[in-house]
């Protein structure tokens, strides 16, 4: 298992090539990226903060959450801070199991989790200026399954 919070920008298929390597026992894997979006059309930047230690050390207990929950192989979690342009990989979750269902669902669990409960705090810069992200009904919703 990996956890990496990082500010640096990562090579997608590189993680994946990594991560799919390996495991006899290992059925499926399943990758997800996350990309900065502009939904306004006017998004100059989006600006990521955490408590380094404190984001490493949730985002580890609920991929140990998600290990044993669905009997996983392995996980990788990559989650940037900092300061991203609209395209830019703000992270990626990868999940690896003995069946497709397992990796599928602890992958969403995973990323569920992301993006409603892992310490980040979210500010988007524009052109209007500066808002913080709130949270969405539809991200807590999605949690509430699992």
């Amino acid at each position: 298992m990996r956890i990496s919070v990082q500010s640096t920008p990562f090579d997608y298929g590189a993680e994946c090539s990594r991560f799919g390597q390996g495991g006899r026992d290992v059925g499926a894997v399943v990758t997800f990226l996350g990309v900065v979006r502009d939904d306004s059309g006017s998004l100059a930047r989006m600006e990521i903060e955490h408590y380094p230690g404190m984001t490493e050390k949730a985002i580890t207990a609920i991929a140990e959450e998600a290990k044993a929950r669905w009997k996983l192989a392995d996980i990788l979690v990559i989650h940037r801070h900092g300061a991203l342009e609209p395209g830019e990989a703000i992270m990626m979750v990868a999940t690896a199991a003995r069946h497709r269902v397992a990796a599928f669902e602890a992958a969403e669990f995973l990323m569920d989790y992301l993006k409603s409960r892992a310490p980040f705090w979210k500010k988007e810069i524009g052109a209007d200026g500066a808002d913080w992200v709130a949270a969405k009904d539809d991200d807590e919703t999605a949690l509430k399954r699992w």
